[in-house]
C-alpha cells in the first residue's frame, strides 16, 4: 500500500505556561501606572472574548498597587464587530456587549486591552468605536502576545510577549475564565502522509 498525499497534522507547542502570563500581566500592570503617574485617570477596556477577563486581571493588579482605585468603574469591554472591515469576507460574529464606566470616557485614558496584536485590524475598529463613544484624553494599547504581521500602522504600548511567528501558524490564548487554563500555544502544521487505497476487492472472476 502506497502513501497518499499528504495531510496537514496540527502540532502545538505552549509558549507561554500560568506562571509566565501572571508574570506579564503583573509587568504590564506596573508599566501603566508608572507611564500614566498613576490609575486615577484610567480605563481598561478589553475586546472581547478574551481580552475583557485580561483587562479585569490588570484592573486586579492596579488595585493591588492603588487599592484607592475604584476597582468597579476600571475596567469595562468593547466590542468592536460592527466596526470590522473584514465582514463579508468571515462569518457573521455574534455582536457583544459594550460595558464602560457609568460617567463615560470623556477626558480618560482609555487602555485597549486584546489577547494578540495580529495585523491590526481590530485595533483599527476599536479606535473606530471609541470615536463613537466618547472624546478620551488618550488611547493606549496592551496586549499580551504581539506576533507581528502588522498591515496597518499600529503598535501596542505595553506588550506581555513579543512572539516572532509565520503566517502559517497560529497562535491561541487560553484563559481559566473560557477555557479552563492559562496558556499560550503557537499551532502549525506538519505533513503527514494520507493512507493509500487498500488493496481491490472482488477482482476475480466471479467475484460479487
Amino acid at each position: 500500500m502506497s502513501p497518499g498525499p499528504a495531510v496537514p497534522v496540527p502540532q502545538s507547542t505552549v509558549v507561554l505556561g500560568e506562571a509566565d502570563i501572571a508574570r506579564a500581566l503583573t509587568r504590564i500592570a506596573h508599566e501603566v501606572l508608572e507611564r500614566n503617574k498613576g490609575g486615577a485617570d484610567l480605563v481598561l477596556l478589553g475586546i472581547p472574548t478574551r481580552g475583557v477577563p485580561l483587562a479585569h486581571r490588570l484592573a486586579d493588579r492596579l488595585v493591588s498597587v492603588e487599592p484607592g482605585l475604584d476597582r468597579e468603574s476600571l475596567a469595562g469591554a468593547l466590542d468592536v464587530t460592527m466596526y470590522r472591515d473584514d465582514l463579508r469576507r468571515h462569518p457573521a460574529r455574534p455582536i457583544g456587549q459594550t460595558q464602560l464606566p457609568a460617567s463615560g470616557i470623556d477626558d480618560l485614558v482609555v487602555v485597549l486591552v486584546d489577547d494578540v496584536l495580529y495585523s491590526g485590524r481590530t485595533i483599527r475598529a476599536a479606535l473606530d468605536a471609541i470615536s463613537d463613544l466618547g472624546r478620551p484624553r488618550a488611547v493606549q494599547l496592551a496586549a499580551l502576545v504581539d506576533r507581528g504581521h502588522r498591515e496597518l500602522p499600529i503598535r501596542a504600548d505595553y506588550v506581555g510577549k513579543n512572539l516572532p511567528t509565520s503566517q502559517a501558524e497560529r497562535v491561541r490564548v487560553l484563559l481559566r475564565e473560557s477555557d479552563g487554563e492559562d496558556a499560550v500555544l503557537i499551532e502549525s502544521s506538519a505533513e503527514a502522509p494520507r493512507p493509500g487505497p487498500g488493496p481491490a476487492v472482488g477482482t476475480e472472476r466471479g467475484a460479487r
